[in-house]
């Protein structure tokens, strides 16, 4: 084992981790104060249990040896057996701090999801979506992408896209971003408007958003840096690339909010630099810094506007999943097709660096594929809890507050003791 790749992966968890109260403020922070407390608790709820099912048999699913490149076996690493006292290691990482690195991922993952139902969804039934869509979706697609062969054991076969269709993704622009976008959109058709659709919404509290959105972007360079899975240059450029990307597209929609309405907001600073650091994740390891630059400007200036889709096409997607995770992880994903240079880690050329048409039609298969089968489950899922259980609160609750209702937590207490 690597003591120093093993330290850096130690500091990347710890960071990937501070991204799930991140997730929850910047949520939170965005929603009505009478539903901010729910919001954070999808959050905590799915993580939580992302990460005991990832135990019992996530991992095995994601990286065990492959069926047919669709998802690994189910009872290879069931319950993680033998992976503690394993001295099997993935670049000179031992085994099981990789499956804590990647079960960090799954859990960040489904979370994101929630966004799209804020306001009115049961928390009973989140919860029931989040545990079937992570072991119907995330664990297979994961596999699809992430399992390169021989990942744990030197013989075991891997996933399509990362063995066969070699598109590049290097930290889960599809796995993770267009994965969860397309889920969220399939909730947000299901569950359909929420009380207030049409009326202009206001986040209760933008200061929370942002310090959500900082922390989000701290922990980026552990969930994009640690892909890398070694303190070595690789991460290095990687981080460089996640930063300015990001600061690229924050200007990028700031630009967008004043040339369409006249001004600049707090949430529209927050929205662009996760804008960024969604549309980065699979290109970090592929462009350039300045092609980092172009990539955030690109994806900065059409997610705004990706973001208004909302209302023309009339899905109450309440805090843009679509417009931000599933279009921006769909720029980053095509755009190394155009913008990849092989100077950087991936060793990959893109249209604009001298290359073919043949990374591109990779990544617009890879993109394509994992949207269509997220949104597709993700629907007959909702779907079934609709029409069984119940997906969504009643009128005159969703108009009390969710928070007093489900949780008798309220984010504040509005009058005196």
């Amino acid at each position: 084992m690597d003591t120093g790749t093993t330290a850096f992966m130690l500091c990347c968890i710890i960071g990937l981790t501070l991204m799930i109260p991140g997730l929850a403020l910047f949520y939170g922070g965005m929603v009505s104060v009478k539903s901010s407390t729910n919001m954070m608790m999808m959050t905590f709820g799915s993580a939580a249990l992302v990460g005991v099912l990832w135990v019992l048999f996530g991992f095995s699913m994601a990286f065990g040896t492959s069926y047919g490149g669709f998802v690994g076996s189910i009872t290879e690493f069931a319950g993680m057996k033998d992976l503690l006292a394993s001295q099997t290691t993935i670049s000179g990482l031992q085994v099981s701090l990789f499956a804590l690195f990647q079960a960090l991922f799954a859990a960040i993952t489904v979370a994101l999801v929630s966004g799209a139902a804020a306001d009115r969804m049961k928390f009973s039934a989140w919860m029931v979506f989040a545990g079937f869509w992570a072991v119907l979706v995330y664990f297979p697609v994961a596999h699809w992408v992430f399992a390169v062969n021989g990942t744990v054991t030197p013989d075991a076969t891997g996933g399509w896209i990362a063995n066969n269709l070699k598109a590049i993704d290097f930290a889960g622009g599809t796995a993770v971003h267009i994965n969860a976008g397309a889920a969220a959109l399939a909730v947000a058709i299901v569950l359909g408007k929420s009380a207030s659709w049409g009326q202009l919404r206001r986040p209760h509290n933008v200061p929370l958003t942002l310090l959500g959105a900082g922390l989000l972007w701290a922990g980026w360079y552990a969930f994009n840096g640690g892909s890398a899975l070694a303190a070595g240059n690789s991460a290095a450029i990687v981080m460089v690339t996640t930063f300015v990307a990001t600061c690229a597209a924050t200007l990028a929609w700031l630009a967008v909010e004043k040339f369409k309405d006249g001004h600049v907001t707090g949430v529209g600073a927050a929205a662009g630099a996760i804008t960024g650091l969604v549309a980065i994740t699979p290109a970090c390891g592929a462009v350039t810094p300045v092609g980092a630059i172009i990539l955030g400007v690109v994806a900065g200036a059409i997610c705004p506007y990706a973001v208004g889709l909302k209302s023309k096409f009339g899905y109450d997607d309440s805090l843009d999943v679509v417009g931000v995770h599933l279009v921006g992880g769909v720029i980053g994903t095509l755009l190394i097709g155009f913008l990849a240079s092989d100077s950087m880690p991936n060793k990959v050329n893109g249209l604009f660096y001298g290359g073919s048409f043949d990374q591109l039609w990779r990544q617009a298969v890879a993109a394509g594929a994992v949207l269509v089968y997220s949104f597709v489950v993700a629907y007959v899922i909702a779907i079934a809890i609709k029409k069984t259980m119940g997906i969504r609160v009643a009128p005159e609750d969703e108009e009390s507050g969710i928070d007093a209702v489900l949780h008798r937590d309220a984010a504040y207490e509005l009058s005196p003791a």
